[in-house]
């Protein structure tokens, strides 16, 4: 008989191959967490031995994350850029700064020159006051606004009228003459009035009598054909914009006049 084969039975035993790539995968988080506690402190000494000891670790070698420029005190690198960077901000805030400058002192000179212009202007208008002999009814003024001629309202006007008058025409036609400038300036005439009121078959109150003087006023100064009356403009302002008392006859008078204002030019772009 044949001999039946006795088969050795083997004993079966668990195959315990992943336990390397999973003690790798542990080895490598721990590094992970080493080096994202590392990267968060700031002492780069820290860094530099927790790194020592990771290259241990991992059997020798240079250490983690290290590259050819060491994380040492004084060569930060990151500390570089934010440096250079201030560096380029403090530059462009400085150049920002003369800019300024400059511009700021442009605008000064600008305005220096167009005030000795309208003192120019002003003396010549002085002259013709002074030749006429009209000073105790015609007043100028460099004011902020620019350069302001005051006319006393009963030189060019009747009382009530806001006609010129016939035998002021000659006066208004004359000033006209003192307007013809090169190149040419923004010219405002306004009307005023003192606070009695008024009511007649023409006009209902003061403001209306103010504008149609300085409309009418305007008109015969327009006459002059080397004036542009693009740059002319005429305003009433009734007895709202006293400059003495209308309490007293003198202070009324004061008030009831025709202003013309001559304005700097760069007033007239802004």
């Amino acid at each position: 008989m044949s001999r039946k084969r006795k088969h050795k039975k083997h004993e079966e035993h668990v195959d315990e191959s992943w336990l390397l790539p999973y003690a790798d995968l542990l080895t490598l988080l721990l590094a992970l967490f080493i080096v994202l506690f590392a990267t968060s402190s700031i002492d780069a000494q820290k860094f530099a031995k927790i790194s020592d000891s990771f290259s241990s670790i991992l059997h020798g070698g240079e250490g983690l994350l290290e590259s050819n420029t060491s994380m040492t005190p004084g060569n930060d690198t990151s500390s570089t850029v934010i440096d250079q960077n201030n560096e380029e901000e403090k530059k462009e805030e400085t150049v920002a700064s003369e800019e300024a400058d400059k511009e700021k002192a442009n605008e000064a000179d600008l305005e220096a020159a167009e005030q000795e212009e309208l003192k120019k202007i002003q003396e010549k208008i002085e002259t013709y006051i002074k030749d006429k002999d009209l000073s105790d009814k015609f007043s100028t003024a460099l004011t902020d606004e620019g350069l302001l001629l005051t006319i006393n309202d009963n030189v060019l006007f009747n009382s009530g009228s806001s006609e010129v008058s016939v035998s002021d025409e000659e006066i208004a036609r004359e000033i006209s003459d003192l307007l013809v400038m090169d190149p040419p300036r923004e010219v405002i005439i306004s009307g005023h009035t003192d606070d009695v009121p008024i009511s007649t078959s023409s006009y209902n109150s003061n403001w209306e009598l103010s504008v149609m003087r300085s409309v009418n006023f305007m008109k015969v100064v327009l006459e002059n054909t080397e004036l542009d009356p693009r740059w002319f403009s005429a305003k009433g302002y009734g007895e709202y914009k006293p400059i003495a008392s209308n309490d007293t006859a003198e202070g009324r008078e004061k008030n009831r006049r025709v202003e013309v204002l001559i304005l700097p030019r760069e007033a007239e772009t802004e």
